[in-house]
């Protein structure tokens, strides 16, 4: 029966072509190993050794020999491979979040940790996320705002004021903090309904019983917030991390009085579903990045 064991101990005598020294190598005993090569040769049709004298590879079994080296080689790289999956080192992971602004320092250095790893990236809003992690259409989520618990697990990744940003011109620019109050009747640069920065602003005047702020420029990129405000259309809200923007824009960073100008960044995934290797370690690497310090 021509089987893995069988291919294996082949090789082995035919790299030594010595039945005794094989056996020793082996740790079977000789006339187990003798038979095992004479089925395999019976399986085959043909002998796979000259035994005029002593035992010598010939050519049949030397083309057998090329064949089996290979194909245990690819069996071989087989484990290799599923073992890398297993443990992480292979395979895509999808991860999804608002903006990608705030990923840019953790996905590189994972990426040039673990090259061989795949990462999608998903741009969704919070109010998305739960469906996308429990219909596992993608495996982490990076959120900015609450998302609902049920069947999630999270992990708070960073907890930050968010201020005010002007222009360099405005009339509040030189202040060093600013009342919700006194924004009532500025123009906002902001994110559409249902993303994080809107929905901070929107609660921060319905808690100082103001009507709804005057939005003139709204879209889906917050990072675009900065540069839009630095151009002249209005103010915004920026957290605290755009401050270490490599391509920061020249704002006026004004902080807010009172404890509910703030950003929570959490990690989401699915309670009941079983992460792979690659989503692990990038589970591990988002949970251990020192996100108060360095450039985003």
């Amino acid at each position: 029966m021509m089987d893995l064991h069988t291919l294996r101990q082949f090789v082995v005598v035919a790299r030594l072509e010595h039945l005794s020294r094989a056996a020793e190598e082996l740790r079977v005993a000789q006339p187990s190993l003798s038979r095992t090569v004479m089925r395999l040769e019976a399986e085959l049709g043909t002998p796979l050794f000259d035994r005029a004298g002593r035992l010598r590879l010939n050519e049949a079994g030397k083309v057998f020999l090329r064949h089996v080296e290979r194909s245990l080689g690819e069996l071989d790289a087989g484990r290799r491979a599923v073992a890398a999956v297993t443990v992480g080192e292979l395979g895509t992971v999808r991860l999804a979040s608002e903006t990608f602004l705030t990923l840019t320092g953790p996905l590189g250095v994972f990426k040039r940790a673990h090259p061989a790893v795949e990462v999608e990236l998903h741009q969704l809003a919070a109010a998305e996320m739960a469906r996308a992690l429990r219909t596992q259409e993608v495996d982490l989520c990076v959120a900015s705002q609450p998302v609902p618990p049920e069947g999630l697990e999270a992990a708070e990744l960073l907890d930050e004021p968010v201020w005010v940003v002007t222009p360099l011109d405005h009339p509040l620019a030189g202040r060093s903090s600013v009342h919700v109050e006194e924004l009532a009747h500025e123009p906002f640069v902001c994110t559409r309904e249902g993303h994080w920065q809107r929905r901070l602003l929107d609660r921060l005047f319905a808690l100082d019983g103001l009507g709804p702020p005057r939005v003139v420029c709204e879209g889906d990129e917050p990072s675009a917030t900065a540069i839009l405000v630095a151009a002249g259309l209005g103010i915004g809200l920026i957290p605290d991390m755009a401050r270490r923007s490599a391509t920061r824009a020249p704002v006026a960073w004004i902080a807010v009085d009172g404890p509910d100008c703030r950003r929570t960044l959490t990690l989401l995934w699915g309670a009941d579903s079983r992460l792979s290797g690659a989503a692990r370690l990038l589970r591990s690497a988002l949970t251990e990045w020192d996100w108060t310090s360095g450039p985003v």
